[in-house]
């Protein structure tokens, strides 16, 4: 099994769900996360502020005729972090299997 590091950090639940979200694609728009995870602009924003200061998540803004668009992606810190954050999970329900 790959190398697994549980990390804290993406372990909550908002954290982990945005980032198995952008780990499927290159970026996602800032309100296809809000909507997916169903929560307001100010509790997502606070979510990847932290996933931005451990430079797992990177944000751009881009001007659009009816204001600004914020596009999200992880970065590849954040995609090796959540990787091994993932292996990690699986190595540990793997014990459940193969109890000692």
């Amino acid at each position: 099994m790959p190398k697994g590091k549980f990390d804290e950090l993406i372990h909550a639940p908002n954290r982990l769900k945005i980032c198995a979200l952008l780990a499927a694609v290159k970026e996602s728009e800032f309100r296809v996360i809000r909507e997916e995870l169903d929560v307001s602009d100010s509790v997502l924003s606070k979510q990847i502020k932290l996933l931005e200061e451990a430079n797992y998540v990177q944000s751009r803004k881009v001007n659009v005729i009816t204001g600004k668009v914020t596009w999200l992606s992880l970065t590849k810190t954040g995609r090796k972090a959540f990787s091994e954050h993932i292996n990690e999970l699986q190595r540990i329900t793997e014990l459940s299997k193969n109890p000692l």
